[in-house]
């Protein structure tokens, strides 16, 4: 069973940066399209971006030009680095796997405050 663990988040004030990570049990950050999906108290979830096998990359225009999908296969590990982190983006945010066959995994999620 594979397991997706992310870390990273916390408090930071408006402007600031985080770096979320998404480390997997098992070799599929290479061969899964990986995303991040967030989710804001009342809100349903909703995706923010998304690294496919070849490495191409896709982010949500709420974050386009903020956030950056990224990962390290060799680590088995996801992150999305957030720049200019707005107050709006406060949720907690969520590592995805799909290997389009059927499989998909959650991660438990890991909280990210923006303060004004």
């Amino acid at each position: 069973q594979v397991q997706l663990v992310e870390s990273g988040g916390g408090l930071v004030q408006a402007g600031g940066s985080l770096r979320l990570s998404c480390a997997a049990s098992g070799s599929i950050v290479s061969s899964y399209l990986m995303s991040w999906y967030r989710q804001a108290p009342g809100k349903e979830r909703e995706w923010v971006a998304t690294i496919s096998v070849d490495g191409s990359t896709y982010n949500a225009d709420s974050v386009k030009g903020r956030f950056t999908i990224s990962r390290d296969n060799a680590k088995n590990t996801m992150y999305l680095q957030m720049n200019s982190l707005k107050p709006e983006d406060t949720a907690v945010y969520y590592c995805h796997a799909n290997n389009l066959k059927g499989r998909i995994f959650w991660g438990q999620g890991t909280q990210v405050t923006v303060s004004s």
